[in-house]
């Protein structure tokens, strides 16, 4: 099982308001060996990521308040990891989180990039020295997530995550096995006291016979409860699913917020967020069922928050089929997701009117960029 390490930044978030997060379901083009044009198709995935970064950076409407950018598991070739970070650096506002899922690489290559990153990633690079001490796996692929905070005083800080247990699709026989990542990094605002962290996709539901990856959250996240009062606030889980509704993500989502065999102070706030990609992800695969459909991202929250049902035509608020959350559910197409992330404890319940709610939808565009979603709008709902 993975280690929760505990990572301090300086964010200046908004005391006594929400904050504000973007998913990026973009289409993902999975990879393959001896694929025709492997260039190409890395410069059209770099693209696609840029066009939001670039979007985010001129901040249209009230984008510049924007705090968390979430982008898929692997959309972010390894090769445009540096002009990503520029365009942050250079570009973005300070308090922002972004969390881009990467490509893979072999283990050799992400211990040096890690390394080029040592002050925040230290236990990262204790685990992988272990690791590699043990026997020859400077071979293994790597499936990871970069974590940049952009601080308060504009100090950009770059934080790795490899995946604990990849899903059986991403292994074979010969020479595809998977690195399995044993550091989670739980990030505590400094200023404010907000606490969140990411996954990757099979990490969230991912268990054995002895414990869950999710209880070890829910455990830290209680700790943190009772010796400081303060709750897990966020948790991001970026995936590139072909059934992210699942009935193994179903049953995780049920144990996480239900609390049937022990209360979980720590979590009962928490907002999940699940970044997924979009269907059109589907077409770089040479074998796809009927059954598998990407895209359904989608925010939960504790029932608590009462959020009525309703469905329109680009998301839609349900209890997803009866668990005691409220569910934010997206569709399936290319879109961005501009929405509020209520920070619960400091809301007077008696003035807000609805807990979620969606700012903006962003679509494709002819020119490759992204242009403002104009969908029927419930004004109960949003």
């Amino acid at each position: 099982m993975f280690t929760i390490v505990d990572k301090t930044v300086r964010l200046d978030f908004p005391l006594g308001h929400h904050l504000h997060c973007m998913i990026g379901q973009l289409p993902n083009h999975l990879r393959f060996d001896q694929e025709e044009n492997p260039q190409q198709v890395s410069a059209e995935k770099w693209q696609r990521i840029r066009s939001v970064l670039d979007l985010v950076a001129k901040g249209p409407g009230n984008l510049k308040k924007l705090h968390f950018l979430l982008f898929p598991e692997s959309t972010l070739p390894v090769d445009y990891l540096d002009e990503a970070l520029a365009i942050i650096d250079q570009k973005f506002c300070a308090n922002t989180v972004t969390m881009f899922g990467m490509e893979h690489m072999p283990l050799h290559a992400f211990t040096r990039l890690v390394e080029d990153y040592a002050d925040d990633n230290q236990e990262m690079l204790d685990a992988i020295e272990t690791d590699r001490n043990s026997g020859e796996i400077d071979e293994l692929r790597v499936n990871w997530a970069a974590i940049v905070v952009k601080e308060s005083n504009r100090r950009m800080r770059v934080f790795f995550q490899a995946k604990s247990h990849p899903f059986a699709g991403e292994e074979s026989l010969d020479k595809h096995d998977l690195y399995h990542g044993k550091v989670f990094p739980l990030f505590h605002s400094e200023a404010t006291g907000f606490n969140f962290m990411a996954m990757i996709c099979f990490d969230y539901i991912y268990r054995t016979i002895y414990q869950s990856n999710i209880s070890t959250v829910i455990q830290r996240a209680n700790e943190l409860f009772f010796s400081t009062r303060q709750h897990l606030d966020f948790l991001a889980v970026l995936e590139c699913n072909p059934k992210p509704e699942h009935t193994t993500f179903r049953d995780v989502i049920n144990g996480f917020y239900g609390e049937y065999l022990a209360s979980a102070p720590g979590v009962r706030e928490t907002i999940t967020v699940f970044c997924n990609s979009a269907e059109a992800t589907r077409d770089s695969l040479p074998e796809c069922s009927a059954q598998d459909t990407f895209g359904r991202s989608s925010v939960i929250i504790h029932q608590n928050h009462k959020m009525a049902p309703r469905k329109l035509d680009e998301f839609s608020v349900d209890t997803f089929g009866g668990l005691p959350v409220c569910r934010l559910r997206f569709g399936t197409d290319s879109r961005l997701y501009y929405f509020n992330l209520p920070v619960f404890h400091e809301f007077d319940p008696r003035t807000t009117r609805m807990p979620l709610k969606v700012h903006s939808i962003f679509a494709p565009d002819t020119s490759g960029g992204w242009q403002r979603f104009n969908c029927p709008v419930d004004p109960e709902t949003v």
